[in-house]
């Protein structure tokens, strides 16, 4: 069982880089774990903007723990390294399950990765590929026919300003009215909280918009299990599937999940030819808790007797996180946080915790 505490073994942080194509270079990871000890007034919703991170991030890593009120020395891990998901590097990619947009780019040496909002039940986000169309900068939000009649006090149009819930910014794709834009409620981010759209932060709305031009591919999958071999070690990323964070968004807990065969057989063929060196107990156990981090399950020509979690490594910075390219030296402390993140995010906290938390949503 992966026990909430984790005693993390051997700290790895190297990006190998393999070369999939004389054109394009195929990243791995990108990001590093870290725990912090949370401060009386901390709340895992605030940590988690302040981490680039969405609630069910934060959530999925601490089922345990109250999201508002985790308790002063808590031990919160925050699961700042992503899997890389099995889908052409270029441009967008956006997985549902992991409510996570990708950047790729050629001019740039790195991919950078953003938390996301994505469509509630019975509206959900479209799956395919697509394409930015244009952009705008204080778009108009008009709702539509079915918002207006599930909610009459909706105006019919929305000019640009704070109370604007496409945020100050959005890209517009191919699919029909689906945009990818800010929000006037950042607790939505990391949730199914959206009409189809695609959620951000407003400060990665901003950063997103700067850098991605019309006529860009995005690409939305749906990808609960991310697999990768990081140099010798072979890694799981285990996240809710939709229908999973449907529950949470009704009683605010993920219940574990049944292993699926092609989750199985998907790990078995990225193993190759070290799957009988894997631990299947232990990968039950990760696809059952899906704490949406990677686990070490492989080591290459080792027998595992128990999978490891990748090791913790602090990171100070809540910027996006980018893919490493070189070691760093090993770490294994706990960061102690001496501010509250409170004091860096401008949100407006709940006053009467999740129940708060969900109608301001």
């Amino acid at each position: 069982m992966i026990k909430s505490s984790l005693l993390f073994s051997a700290l790895f942080s190297l990006l190998i880089v393999p070369v999939a194509s004389a054109q394009a270079k195929t990243y791995t990871h990108i990001g590093e774990m870290k725990t912090v000890r949370a401060a009386y007034e901390d709340t895992l919703v605030h940590m988690a903007r302040a981490n680039n991170l969405g609630f069910t991030d934060i959530r999925s890593a601490n089922p345990t723990l109250d999201p508002w009120i985790p308790g002063e020395g808590a031990e919160i891990i925050v699961p700042t390294m992503h899997l890389l998901p099995e889908a052409e590097q270029k441009g967008i990619v956006i997985n549902l399950p992991e409510m996570r947009l990708y950047r790729f780019f050629k001019d740039e040496r790195t991919p950078v990765s953003y938390p996301i909002g994505i469509g509630r039940e019975g509206l959900e986000t479209p799956q395919g590929l697509t394409k930015v169309t244009h952009k705008v900068k204080g778009p108009t939000w008009r709702p539509t026919e079915r918002m207006r009649e599930e909610d009459p006090t909706l105006p019919a149009v929305v000019p640009p300003g704070p109370d604007n819930p496409l945020g100050t910014h959005a890209l517009y794709l191919d699919f029909p009215l689906i945009r990818i834009h800010g929000t006037n409620k950042p607790y939505g981010i990391g949730r199914r909280t959206s009409s189809g759209c695609i959620r951000m932060y407003p400060e990665s709305i901003i950063e997103l918009y700067d850098k991605v031009p019309s006529g860009t591919q995005v690409n939305v999958i749906n990808q609960e299990v991310k697999v990768q071999w990081i140099g010798n070690e072979l890694f799981v990323e285990a996240h809710p599937s939709i229908e999973h964070v449907n529950s949470m968004e009704k009683d605010g807990k993920i219940p574990p999940s049944e292993p699926k065969e092609a989750d199985i057989a998907y790990i078995s063929r990225i193993a190759g030819d070290q799957v009988s060196n894997l631990d299947w107990d232990e990968i039950r156990t990760i696809l059952s808790e899906r704490r949406g981090y990677p686990i070490q399950v492989a080591e290459r020509g080792t027998k595992r007797t128990k999978a490891t979690p990748v090791t913790v490594n602090p990171v100070e910075e809540a910027a996006p996180q980018k893919a490493e390219t070189k070691p760093a030296a090993i770490k294994t402390k706990t960061v102690v946080k001496k501010e509250t993140t409170t004091t860096v995010v401008e949100t407006d906290k709940a006053e009467n915790g999740q129940e708060a938390f969900y109608r301001a949503n």
